[in-house]
């Protein structure tokens, strides 16, 4: 149970049509158990929320994104099975909520992101860093790996050669090294990746909003299925985006040579 009497860990705030979501654990914006049950909660609720388009999430502070785990919570974890049942398989279905996530996904890199906070920028659909931000995967230097994802996730997006390194080595590679290697999409400049992650979502939430879940839902196949079960799952939702009122706007908004105004 997530103890009342803390500061909340997860603050969401709300634009036109997107949300931002805060990893608010000072200094260094960890992931603890309450983080993660928080971050549960609040991506239950954007989900469910028409009124969000997007989701940005960014950490609090000006240090980290997030720098990884609570170490300090993982001293009593050390019995077989221990670390599974009271941490990473929650852990893990939090992390593969947010992969999945039904509407787009930013994360604005503000500081460290390191450990498991590399693994929740992973699992975002675009990640916009600033020019100063250190990425790492550290785990090995505590005897442990990557284990909520960041072994494959980091891995479709830099390919195995350059995953591997981050992983053996556990050093930090900077924001426009990530950006080369394809780990993140977008470096500006200190103090403006959240601004960038939020005009991303403000442009998004002004497209069409079945397309754009049924395009992300379609690319989250790339890695995961044979291309037969990809074309098929790409074929059934395509007959569903072809057939909507968004696309009948998007059509007639071409022919007539305006912009769409999509509902």
């Amino acid at each position: 149970m997530t103890d009342i009497s803390a500061p909340a860990r997860i603050r969401v705030e709300h634009a036109a049509q997107h949300a931002v979501v805060l990893l608010d654990n000072p200094p260094m914006n960890v992931v603890s158990l309450q983080l993660t049950r928080e971050l549960y909660a609040a991506l239950r609720r954007l989900e469910r929320d028409d009124s969000v388009r997007a989701v940005v999430l960014t950490g609090a502070g000006e240090r980290a994104f997030c720098a990884g785990s609570d170490i300090g919570e993982l001293v009593d974890m050390r019995a077989p099975g221990a670390v599974l049942e009271h941490k990473l398989i929650f852990q893990n279905k939090v992390f593969e909520l947010l992969r999945a996530f039904p509407k787009p996904t930013i994360a604005a890199l503000n500081g460290y992101t390191f450990g498991g906070g590399l693994e929740i920028a992973a699992c975002c659909d675009l990640i916009v860093a600033e020019d100063h931000v250190r990425l790492a995967l550290p785990e090995i230097k505590l005897g442990v790996f990557p284990s909520s994802g960041g072994t494959f996730r980091v891995a479709r997006k830099i390919g195995e050669a350059r995953a591997k390194e981050m992983i053996f080595l556990g050093d930090p590679i900077t924001a426009d090294q990530a950006l080369a290697w394809g780990l993140v999409n977008r470096v500006v400049a200190r103090g403006q990746a959240r601004a960038e992650a939020e005009a991303i979502a403000a442009r998004i939430g002004q497209g069409p909003r079945l397309a754009m879940q049924k395009a992300k839902s379609i690319v989250n196949l790339a890695f995961d299925r044979p291309d037969a079960e990809a074309i098929a799952e790409s074929l059934k939702a395509s007959d569903q985006v072809f057939c909507s009122e968004e696309a009948r706007e998007g059509v007639d908004a071409f022919l007539h040579k305006r912009s769409p105004a999509f509902p």
